[in-house]
């Protein structure tokens, strides 16, 4: 009998499915007084080859949804679907279908860099020379072939987080799931990452990732969906989001002194301004980009004892400032 690989022998056949994932109707609430509800209803499906973002504040329920689509969480209710799988029944059959890239270092560090790949491999039943020639491949790819023999203590952070990527993708799963990849990386490796991750997407490989670096989201996602309190909020392309629902400026006014009504009142009369609303260092204003809109703003802030400001244009941000009143990053 010729030689077949276990995962041929293990996996049975799964028809295509028309989406990568689906969520519908997903809580996850952990007990206690007074209960937590991470997630609190989300609905999302992801198409297969798109690259798709899920952008909040800390604390808004991304990493639990993650955990849950890829297994490591069980959802109170509501039911998910990778690649026509159920997560919760078929647990097993799902984990041969994704990759997953958490926030810490999951490498092994008593294993070089290649054999941290082809380890990976042997996991899911390839077999040894067929997973040497595909950490071969991976290496190169990620740039990491001069460091084949080196082992993860060795290697710089950027590094590292490409290995991870790189180790996730070796079985040739249908979805990517990256939490927070870029946490911590310097400029230059974060945008290495990102270039190879966007590689990856042109091939055909649905990845779905949660960051906080909302210019990336911007630029490599072909839709977000922005949650909340474990709440979607919206779910569109980043330019719909940015046309429908977010301010064309939003201006921080930095005071020496408490913003009373009268001033907001003041502003939200000034040609332009769509709302005005307190935080802590003082008023943050919505408003069109109209010309000389800034100058206003400033005339009528100044008699309030501004001290500074701080302008963004239109951004993934300023969607969720114009939907919540506060930053993602909070």
């Amino acid at each position: 009998m010729p030689t077949t690989e276990l995962s041929a022998l293990s996996e049975p056949q799964v028809a295509a499915s028309t989406t990568a994932l689906r969520l519908a109707g997903v809580h996850k609430i952990y007990p206690g007084s007074p209960e937590v509800r991470a997630v609190d209803g989300i609905d999302l499906e992801v198409a297969p080859g798109e690259m798709f973002g899920l952008l909040g504040p800390n604390g808004a329920g991304k990493t639990t949804t993650v955990g849950m689509c890829t297994t490591r969480i069980l959802p109170t209710q509501g039911r998910i679907e990778v690649a026509g799988l159920d997560v919760v029944a078929e647990p097993a059959r799902v984990k041969r279908r994704i990759g997953v890239v958490t926030q810490a270092n999951t490498l092994d560090r008593s294993l070089t860099l290649h054999e941290n790949l082809a380890l990976h491999c042997r996991y899911f039943g390839w077999s040894a020379r067929r997973s040497r020639a595909r950490a071969d491949e991976l290496l190169e790819r990620f740039r990491l072939t001069e460091r084949a023999d080196a082992f993860p203590m060795q290697i710089s952070g950027g590094m590292a987080q490409r290995l991870q990527v790189a180790r996730a993708i070796a079985h040739e799963p249908d979805v990517l799931f990256l939490d927070e990849p870029t946490a911590g990386l310097d400029p230059q490796s974060r945008l290495a990452l990102w270039e190879l991750v966007g590689e990856l997407r042109r091939d055909g490989l649905t990845v779905v990732l949660t960051t906080h670096y909302m210019e990336e989201a911007d630029q490599l996602c072909d839709r977000v969906a922005i949650i909340d309190h474990g709440r979607v909020l919206v779910c569109d392309t980043p330019e719909r989001l940015k046309a429908e629902h977010g301010a064309s400026m939003v201006v921080d006014l930095h005071l020496s002194a408490q913003a009373d009504d009268a001033l907001l009142d003041r502003l939200l009369a000034v040609t332009g301004v769509t709302d005005a609303d307190r935080i802590a260092s003082g008023v943050r204003v919505l408003a069109r980009d109209t010309e000389g809109l800034l100058a206003r703003v400033v005339s009528v802030a100044d008699h309030a004892g501004l001290s500074d400001l701080s302008v963004t244009g239109a951004s993934l941000e300023a969607v969720f400032i114009a939907l919540t009143g506060r930053d993602l990053r909070e």
